[in-house]
């Protein structure tokens, strides 16, 4: 049996939540994409771990089409637009990309990749820091 799309994403969201919460205990906003709208979810989130959940949502709100009356004319929606805050997430994964070691996956063991991880941000990080002032 299929269940509403809402209470089935909204349970399936509270499992990457609550370690991270149990992890970053500072952590206290999150941003979602679109499945995570239900308010169960948002309930849930704020209660058990304190933490708000922002959803992140399309300027066509989701949807290529809708419904209109007749005689009035839809509206335009841009086929491409950048969604807020979803760059943050792919400007991080081009940056691992560009390592050499992250680009295929090489390491046995999961701590190795995370090892690599952390190292590849690091040294971004050094390179900015040392980048003179213009």
């Amino acid at each position: 049996m299929r269940e509403p799309g809402e209470r089935r994403r909204s349970r399936r969201g509270c499992s990457p939540v609550r370690p991270a919460a149990d992890a970053f205990p500072r952590l206290g906003h999150v941003w979602a994409d679109q499945g995570y709208r239900g308010a169960a979810f948002h309930t849930w989130a704020r209660e058990t771990t304190g933490i708000t959940v922002e959803v992140v949502q399309r300027r066509d709100g989701g949807f290529r089409s809708t419904w209109v009356k007749v005689g009035t004319p839809p509206p335009e929606v841009p086929l491409f637009a950048v969604v807020p805050r979803c760059w943050v997430a792919e400007r991080t994964f081009a940056w691992l990309g560009r390592c050499r070691r992250l680009s295929r996956d090489y390491e046995y063991l999961r701590v190795c990749s995370e090892s690599a991880i952390y190292l590849t941000m690091a040294m971004l990080l050094v390179r900015r820091l040392a980048r003179p002032a213009s």
